[in-house]
């Protein structure tokens, strides 16, 4: 008999646990009243901020909230780069944001960051001063990485590139701070490069505001295009498909 009440009392005792924890549970379970962000942004501000995150916890409560994947969509909104999250009693959430940082245009409606990775501007505006570069879907570390390999040769010159593009059938082409094109083409870019600096060293950069295009696609020589004029050759020769 005693042993009986033993085994009651334990039950009992388990089911006043339970209801307690419970209890418990549903009254620390409340809405998520508070957000609370932290970080340094340079671009993005916490208002715009707040107001992406806003939806992602709308419906969330404090306990139930899944934190994995709150992160995940917190890390669709485009101008976030990585997102720490925590509870914080009584009823808040703390968001750590670590913004992306821009480094180049990539075709219109997106931004690059240092690895190439793109992300989407809207609705802020794009940050001044940024190289455009547009290429094929997939392609934009390929594209980012030649942009680098090629500063160090145009700075070599004293010149800057404004724009690069690789088009669907692989050529290049890159436009410098002068508004002028360079048609690049598809292989030789070291020879057909090292052709354009003994030219520009020669003769064009006394005369790069009248430059419309220089098309390096010719087995020796450029072409070049005047603004307002015909195309000028340095050699007769018909530029390469490559």
């Amino acid at each position: 008999m005693k042993k009986r009440n033993a085994w009651l009392g334990v039950v009992l005792l388990a089911l006043l646990l339970g209801a307690g924890g419970r209890a418990l549970w549903l009254w620390l379970d409340r809405p998520i009243e508070r957000v609370s962000i932290r970080g340094e942004w340079e671009y993005v501000s916490a208002d715009y901020l707040r107001t992406q995150l806003a939806p992602l916890v709308q419906e969330a409560t404090w306990l139930s909230a899944d934190l994995g994947e709150l992160r995940r969509r917190a890390l669709t909104i485009g101008w976030l780069n990585e997102v720490r999250i925590s509870r914080e009693w009584p009823n808040a959430l703390v968001f750590e944001l670590v913004e992306q940082t821009p480094v180049a245009r990539w075709n219109d409606d997106f931004l690059l960051n240092p690895e190439g990775e793109p992300f989407a501007f809207a609705p802020l505006t794009v940050p001044a001063g940024l190289p455009d570069l547009a290429g094929p879907s997939g392609s934009s570390e390929e594209v980012l990485a030649y942009y680098q390999r090629l500063l160090p040769h145009f700075a070599g010159l004293s010149l800057s590139l404004s724009q690069l593009r690789l088009e669907p059938r692989g050529a290049w082409r890159l436009q410098l701070s002068s508004g002028a094109w360079v048609m690049l083409g598809r292989r030789q870019h070291g020879e057909r490069l090292a052709r354009l600096s003994a030219s520009w060293q020669r003769e064009l950069a006394n005369v790069s505001d009248h430059i419309r295009y220089i098309d390096l696609r010719y087995p020796n020589g450029v072409a070049v295009a005047w603004h307002g004029e015909t195309e000028f050759q340095e050699n007769e020769s018909t530029p390469s498909a490559e």
